[in-house]
C-alpha cells in the first residue's frame, strides 16, 4: 500500500541513459519485465501504453523504486564496463512458448564477450531447422541488452537484424570485445 492506502502500481519504469542511447526499464514485483531502446518521448509513451495493456494498471515512472534500484545500477555498470553479468529476477510474463524458450537458454547460455548463430541456438533449444524462428525470437525479445540478443549473429559471418538498430547492435558488440569499437 502506498501512503494514500492505495495498493501499489504493478509496473514501474525509469528512463537511463546509456552509451547507446537512453533505455527504459520497467519492472513487476516479479522483476525486470521490459527493457526499451532509444526511449524518447514518443517511443516510451507507445512501449509504456503496450504494458499498461499487456499487463494491466497505468505504469508509475519511479526511478527511486526498490523495485528497479538494482537494475539501473547493473545496466549503468554493464555501460561502464564494470559488470559482464545481470543477476536480476525476470517477469518473463511478456513473452512465452518457443520464443521463451528460445530467450531463457541465451541469458544462460551465451555469455558476455560471445556470439551464437540463429541455427546453434535453435539446435540448443532442441529445434535445429528452426533458425529463422529463433530470428523472430529475437525480435520479440522484451529484454535486450539483459537477455543479450544482440549476441545471436548470423552463420555466414553476418551481423543479423536488431530490433534496436544494427548501430546498437555493433556498439554492444564493441562493448564486449566481440567487434572493434566504431571508428565514428
Amino acid at each position: 500500500m502506498d501512503s494514500h492506502g492505495h495498493n501499489e502500481q504493478q509496473v514501474v519504469w525509469a528512463v537511463v541513459d546509456t552509451g547507446i542511447g537512453p533505455l527504459l526499464l520497467a519492472a513487476t514485483r516479479e522483476g525486470l519485465v521490459n527493457v526499451v531502446f532509444h526511449a524518447t518521448d514518443e517511443v516510451r509513451g507507445r512501449a509504456l501504453d503496450r504494458l499498461a495493456s499487456r499487463l494491466g494498471g497505468e505504469p508509475v515512472e519511479a526511478p527511486g523504486s526498490p523495485l528497479l534500484a538494482e537494475a539501473i545500477r547493473q545496466v549503468e555498470a554493464y555501460f561502464a564496463g564494470e559488470r559482464h553479468d545481470f543477476e536480476l529476477p525476470l517477469d518473463w510474463s511478456l513473452i512465452s512458448g518457443f520464443n521463451r524458450q528460445v530467450l531463457r537458454e541465451l541469458s544462460v547460455g551465451v555469455p558476455y564477450g560471445t556470439v551464437v548463430g540463429y541455427g546453434d541456438l535453435a539446435g540448443r533449444v532442441g529445434q535445429p531447422g528452426a533458425a529463422q524462428a529463433v530470428g523472430v525470437a529475437m525480435g520479440s525479445n522484451p529484454l535486450p541488452v539483459v537477455v543479450p540478443c544482440h549476441r545471436v549473429v548470423e552463420s555466414d559471418g553476418g551481423i543479423g537484424g536488431f530490433g534496436g538498430g544494427l548501430e546498437t547492435k555493433r556498439k554492444l558488440l564493441a562493448l564486449e570485445g566481440v567487434l572493434p569499437e566504431p571508428l565514428f
